[in-house]
């Protein structure tokens, strides 16, 4: 009887130390109102800074860096839409009732968040940030400090997109596209696009930070220009050497690119000539697939790939054209050939120049030959100088799946 009276107090009192943490799940609570949304940010070089951003720096101690202009783009609490609009509203003149664009400067990008966000009541919030625009005179000066930030703040998704762009990035953060009243999601709209057509591989920010920390890999990211009618378009790749930008790709290149690496889908057009300017005919890769071996011959690393492509006939330009022998399949299957192993050839001696690896042949070497890895390269940056002195055998298949609904 007395066992019993002490048993239940202390049941009851392990049921409370369980249910008084939960009671706790709130005390750090941040309605949604009193957070400033971020959904896209920019990043540019500064030129000259005006009094009025020099009396709004916090370390006035500072070194003599050169300083950064961090754009941001903040959620207007209520005005998103979330389905479709009417004609005066669903078009880009209503950006600026949807968004608020900010920006200010600093030494470093955390610098300039820090001066940016005094100039708000609300707190800044990245959770739903979905693109960062580089510009190109950053990405080239190095992305240390801009991948520091970011990797370090729990916030930033690894899904959000990391690009660099030609001119000033502040004005993707400006543009007003047509089809969408939010530009940073017309630039998702835009990559995603790329990426279901086959014309750019899925490279998400994580993505990029895992390629640039391999020893055998470099990291790249997509290459954007704004166009006059403040639409965007992919204009190529922009390849790294460690956090240094040092070079870019055309838009055909890419294709080039995910042929080496043996990306899917494939979406990319050619015109073939089978005998004069009005005897051409258009194709588009629809499958590819590639092996790649490594071999070490006279102290240095030879690859041997092997690309296997699918094509259709997508539609020829004139009545002169007839497909409808074999030779002519034939002769679209070389002319293709010569034009890709051109074309693949062109863009790894052009990586090789610059060293740096975006396609992971110095994975291949770390994973068939470890032995010569740990004897004679061991290092990301012994990698990148070895990798100029690699030599390539490239063989190329290509085979006409389809020719259209009609071939004569």
């Amino acid at each position: 009887m007395k066992q019993s009276l002490w048993i239940r107090p202390v049941k009851l009192s392990l049921v409370m130390a369980l249910i008084v943490p939960m009671l706790s799940g709130c005390w750090d609570r941040l309605e949604i109102e009193e957070r400033a949304v971020v959904l896209g940010i920019s990043i540019d070089e500064v030129g000259q800074v005006s009094k009025e951003e020099q009396e709004s720096q916090v370390i006035e101690t500072a070194p003599k860096t050169d300083m950064v202009r961090v754009t941001v783009q903040i959620a207007l609490p209520g005005r998103i839409p979330l389905g479709p609009g009417d004609s005066s509203g669903s078009s880009g003149a209503g950006t600026q009732d949807t968004l608020w664009v900010l920006d200010s400067v600093g030494h470093s990008v955390d610098d300039a968040i820090m001066n940016l966000q005094q100039q708000l009541s609300s707190k800044l919030f990245f959770g739903h940030l979905r693109v960062i625009v580089v510009s190109e005179h950053v990405a080239r000066r190095g992305l240390e400090n801009v991948n520091d930030f970011f990797h370090r703040n729990s916030e930033v998704r690894r899904m959000a997109w990391l690009m660099i762009t030609k001119g000033s990035a502040k004005a993707l953060m400006k543009a007003a596209p047509k089809l969408e009243r939010v530009p940073t999601l017309y630039l998702i709209a835009t990559l995603d696009e790329g990426i279901r057509m086959g014309k750019f591989p899925t490279d998400y920010i994580g993505n990029f930070w895992s390629n640039s920390v391999k020893l055998g890999e470099e990291g790249y990211l997509p290459y954007v220009a704004i166009r006059k009618e403040q639409n965007v378009q992919i204009t190529g790749l922009a390849y790294f050497k460690g956090n240094k930008m040092v070079g870019t790709t055309t838009a055909t290149e890419i294709g080039a690119f995910m042929g080496v690496k043996g990306m899917n889908p494939a979406g990319y057009r050619i015109f073939v000539d089978l005998g004069g300017p009005m005897k051409n005919v258009m194709t588009s890769t629809t499958h590819r697939d590639k092996k790649i071996s490594v071999s070490i011959v006279s102290g240095r690393p030879r690859f041997t790939i092997f690309i296997a492509l699918e094509i259709n006939v997508e539609e020829k330009l004139s009545d002169a054209v007839t497909i409808r022998h074999g030779r002519i399949l034939k002769q679209i299957e070389q002319d293709e050939k010569e034009k890709a192993i051109k074309i693949y050839k062109r863009l790894i001696e052009q990586t090789q120049e610059d060293g740096s690896d975006i396609f992971g042949f110095g994975e291949y070497v770390r994973a068939k030959k470890p032995g010569f890895w740990n004897s004679q390269v061991r290092t990301k940056e012994r990698w990148q100088e070895m990798y100029k002195e690699a030599s390539f055998d490239l063989f190329v298949n290509i085979n006409v799946r389809r020719v259209g609904m009609k071939s004569t």
